[in-house]
C-alpha cells in the first residue's frame, strides 16, 4: 500500500513538472512572438518613413556667381521631376542650427562650392567651411553628429591651379563623411580648364554629372536608401585619398579624385520599377574599367583629343564663356580671339578727346583697333577689368586659328562696329570716314596676346597694312618676349614690386611666377624698340613699395614708365576692390614724383588727367629741353620694311622713330593732357566726363 502511494506521488510529481516546463516554454514563445511583432511593426514604420519623399536643400558658395547659376539649374531639374528644392547662399544659411535639423529629418543637401585663391572658399562660405572643419576634427564632438543627413558635393575649380584644384569641395565632402553623413551621389569636380576637363568645360562637367546622377537622386528624393560606395570599394586606388600623405582627405574618406564619377557605383536598397536587362557575359570588372578609362584619357590628352571626342584640340571659348563675353560687347573671332570698341574710340569719333596714348604717343584714338588673338591669360588679377570672365592657361593647348583668320576677323568686326556709328548724332563725318581706315592696334583688350603661337605672323600682318602695334604682356612669358618680332611699342605690366604683393595682386598660375617676372623684365632690356613698364596703382595694395619699384626699373631699363591709378569697373564678385582702392590723381602725381626722385635717368614727361595716368620718360627722349615721346609712324613702317627685307639684319632702335611732344601734352601744361583741338564734354554741370 505504501509502495503504491509513493509511486502515485512520483507520477504526479513528474506530471506536474512536465506541465510546468510546458507552461514556461509556451510563455517564452508567446513573449518572443510579441517581441518579434513589435520589432516588425517598428521596422515597417521605419521603412515606411524612409520611403517618404525627402526635401532637397541646395547650398552654394560662389565668388563669381557660377555656383548660384548651377544651383538654379539643379533646382529647375528637380522641380521638373515633381520634387521640391530650396536654393540658399551658404553665407546666409544658419548651419549651426539647420544642418543638424536636416540630418535628423533625413533630408538631402547638395553643396555647390568653388575654390578661390590659395585653396580657400569664397568669402561668403568661409564661416561655414571653418565651422565644418572644426566640427569634423574636434575629438570632443561625436562623429555621428550628422548621421541621417544625405548629401552630395559639387566642386567648381580650375585644374591649372593643380595644388588647390577643388580643394574646398574635397574637404567638405570628407568632413561630412567623417561626421557620418550619407553621400548619395559621386563627388563632382567640375573643371574650368577646357583642356583637362572631361567634358570640355565647367558647365559641361556639371551637366554630365547631373545627367549621370539624376536617376539615383530621384531614388533618394523618393525616400529610398541610396549610398555612393566608399573609395576603397570603387575607385582605382590612384586618387588622392590613396596616395601617401593623404592629401586633403582623411583616412577612409570618400574618393576625392576627379575620376570617381567614372569608377564609382551607387548602392540602392531596391531596384528600379523597370526590370534590369540580363547581364552580358563579357562585362569588364569595374576596377579594370576605371583603369582603362584613365589610360584612354591620358592618351587623348597626349594626342590633342582630350575628352575622347576625337575632334582634335579643344576650343578655348566654351558656350558659357561665349555667352558671358558677348553680353559684355565682345565680337568674338574664331575660337580664341576677340575685338571690342574702346570708349575713347567712340569719344574721338565725336570730337570729345582721345585716350592717354593720344596724349603720350600721338595715336589717333578713333582709328585704333583694340583686339587680342588670345583671350586666355596666366593671371587672375584683382583689378581685372573683365571680371575674370576670360579663360586662363599657362601654355597653348587649345585649337588654334591661323593668323590670317584672326587678323581678317578682327579688322572686319572692328569696321562693322565703326559703321554702326554712321549718322549717329554727334559723330563727326570726317572722323567717321577716317575711322574706317585702321592705323593703330592695341593688343591689350584682355588675356595674354603673346601666348598666341602665331603672334609674330599677326604682327607682320598688322605692319603690312601700315597698322602700328602696341602689345601688352603680363611678364610671365620671358622666352616669348625674346622671340617677339619688333613691335611699335612693347609693354610689360609691373603690378607689384615684391614677390608677396605680386602673388596677392596678380594671382598668377605659374609656380615660378616671380622668376618669370624678373626674366621678363630683363628680356625687355634687350629689345631695341620702344619699351614701357605699366604700373597700376591700387591704394592699400601696392603704393608703398617705391624703393623696390626703383630696383625693378634698373632691371629692364624701359624707355617709358606709365603709372596709372586703378580703374574701378563696378562691383565684382571676383574682386574685393572698391572705390576706396582708387587713388586720386593728386595721389598718383605724388607717387610718381617720389618714384622719379629714386630714378636719376628719368623725368615726368606727360600726363592725362582724365585717365588718372602719368608718363615717366628716359631723359634720352628730351632734346634741348623738348620732349620727343610721340611716334613718327611713317618712319616706323619704313624701318620695319627695311628690317623685313634684310631678314632682320638691319635693326632699328626707339630713338629712330620719335616725334616731338606738343606743348599741351607735356606735364605741367594747363590742359593736363586734353587735346585743345577737341571739345571737352561735361555730362553734368561741374562734373567732367
Amino acid at each position: 500500500m505504501l509502495e503504491k502511494l509513493i509511486w502515485n506521488i512520483r507520477l504526479w510529481a513528474v506530471l506536474a513538472a512536465g506541465f510546468g516546463v510546458a507552461w514556461l516554454v509556451n510563455r517564452k514563445k508567446n513573449a518572443s512572438i510579441r517581441i518579434d511583432s513589435e520589432n516588425l511593426a517598428v521596422a515597417t514604420t521605419s521603412v515606411r518613413k524612409s520611403k517618404q519623399k525627402r526635401a532637397l536643400t541646395i547650398l552654394y558658395g560662389s565668388q563669381t556667381g557660377k555656383g548660384k547659376l548651377f544651383a538654379e539649374i539643379l533646382k529647375t531639374r528637380v522641380e521638373e521631376l515633381g520634387f521640391t528644392a530650396d536654393v540658399t547662399d551658404v553665407a546666409s544659411y544658419d548651419h549651426e542650427k539647420l544642418l543638424q535639423a536636416e540630418a535628423e529629418e533625413g533630408k538631402i543637401c547638395v553643396f555647390i562650392v568653388s575654390t578661390y585663391t590659395d585653396g580657400q572658399p569664397p568669402g561668403g562660405a568661409q564661416w561655414f567651411y571653418t565651422w565644418l572643419e572644426d566640427l569634423a576634427e574636434d575629438f570632443r564632438v561625436t562623429k555621428a553628429t550628422l548621421a541621417g543627413l544625405n548629401y552630395a558635393v559639387v566642386g567648381l575649380g580650375n585644374s591649372l591651379y593643380s595644388e588647390h584644384f577643388n580643394t574646398v569641395a574635397k574637404n567638405i565632402d570628407s568632413w561630412l563623411h567623417t561626421l557620418s553623413a550619407n553621400r548619395v551621389l559621386p563627388l563632382c569636380l567640375a573643371d574650368e580648364n577646357v583642356i583637362n576637363s572631361k567634358n570640355k568645360g565647367l558647365r559641361e562637367d556639371f551637366d554630365a554629372w547631373l545627367l549621370s546622377s539624376i536617376k539615383n537622386l530621384t531614388r533618394a528624393l523618393k525616400g529610398r536608401q541610396v549610398t555612393a560606395k566608399n573609395c576603397e570599394d570603387a575607385c582605382t586606388k590612384q586618387c588622392s585619398c590613396k596616395k601617401d600623405g593623404g592629401g586633403d582627405v582623411g583616412d577612409g574618406g570618400r574618393c576625392s579624385s576627379d575620376e570617381e564619377a567614372d569608377g564609382q557605383e551607387v548602392m540602392s536598397d531596391e531596384s528600379d520599377d523597370e526590370p534590369s536587362p540580363a547581364a552580358k557575359p563579357d562585362i569588364m570588372d569595374l576596377e579594370d574599367l576605371g583603369k582603362l578609362m584613365k589610360e584612354s584619357k591620358n592618351q587623348n590628352l597626349a594626342n590633342g583629343t582630350a575628352g575622347g571626342q576625337g575632334d582634335g584640340p579643344r576650343e578655348m571659348i566654351t558656350p558659357l564663356l561665349r555667352e558671358s563675353l558677348e553680353k559684355q560687347g565682345y565680337q568674338l573671332i574664331g575660337s580664341h580671339s576677340g575685338v571690342k570698341l574702346c570708349r575713347w574710340t567712340k569719344s574721338m569719333l565725336r570730337g570729345r578727346g582721345g585716350c592717354y596714348k593720344h596724349t603720350f604717343y600721338g595715336i589717333e584714338s578713333h582709328r585704333c583697333m583694340e583686339t587680342t588673338p588670345s583671350l586666355a591669360c596666366a593671371n587672375k588679377c584683382v583689378f581685372c577689368w573683365r571680371h575674370h570672365t576670360n579663360p586662363v592657361g599657362t601654355e597653348w593647348k587649345w585649337k588654334m586659328d591661323d593668323a590670317e583668320t584672326v587678323f581678317n576677323g578682327a579688322v572686319n568686326n572692328h569696321i562693322k562696329l565703326i559703321k554702326q556709328f554712321k549718322g549717329v548724332p554727334g559723330v563727326l563725318p570726317e572722323k567717321f570716314e577716317e575711322a574706317l581706315i585702321i592705323k593703330h592696334c592695341a593688343l591689350s583688350l584682355v588675356g595674354e596676346p603673346i601666348m598666341y603661337p602665331e603672334i609674330n605672323k599677326f604682327v607682320e600682318l598688322l605692319h603690312g597694312k601700315q597698322i602700328s602695334s602696341f602689345l601688352v604682356t603680363n611678364a610671365q612669358f620671358p622666352q616669348e618676349i625674346r622671340d617677339l618680332l619688333p613691335v611699335t611699342q612693347l609693354y610689360v605690366s609691373v603690378d607689384a614690386a615684391t614677390k608677396e604683393s605680386l602673388k596677392k595682386i596678380d594671382r598668377p598660375l605659374f609656380k615660378d611666377f616671380w622668376q618669370r617676372f624678373i626674366d621678363s623684365l630683363t628680356a625687355l632690356r634687350d629689345k631695341g624698340q620702344r619699351t614701357v613698364y605699366r604700373l597700376t596703382l591700387v591704394k592699400a595694395w601696392n603704393t608703398e613699395e617705391l624703393d623696390n619699384y626703383a630696383k625693378l626699373v634698373s632691371l629692364g631699363n624701359p624707355d617709358f614708365i606709365e603709372v596709372k591709378g586703378v580703374t574701378y569697373c563696378g562691383e565684382s564678385k571676383a574682386s574685393t576692390l572698391t572705390m576706396e582702392n582708387v587713388p586720386w590723381h593728386e595721389e598718383v602725381v605724388k607717387f610718381v614724383n617720389e618714384l622719379v626722385d629714386r630714378l636719376p635717368d628719368y623725368e615726368i614727361a606727360s600726363e592725362h588727367e582724365h585717365s588718372n595716368c602719368l608718363l615717366v620718360a628716359h631723359k634720352k627722349f628730351k632734346q634741348n629741353g623738348q620732349w620727343w615721346t610721340w611716334i613718327d609712324y611713317s618712319k616706323f613702317h619704313q624701318l620695319w620694311q627695311r628690317y623685313q627685307q634684310s631678314g632682320g639684319q638691319e635693326s632699328f632702335e626707339s630713338a629712330d622713330y620719335v616725334a616731338p611732344t606738343p606743348a599741351w601734352a607735356v606735364f605741367g601744361a594747363i590742359e593736363q593732357g586734353f587735346d585743345p583741338s577737341e571739345k571737352r564734354f561735361y555730362r553734368k554741370k561741374g562734373q567732367k566726363s
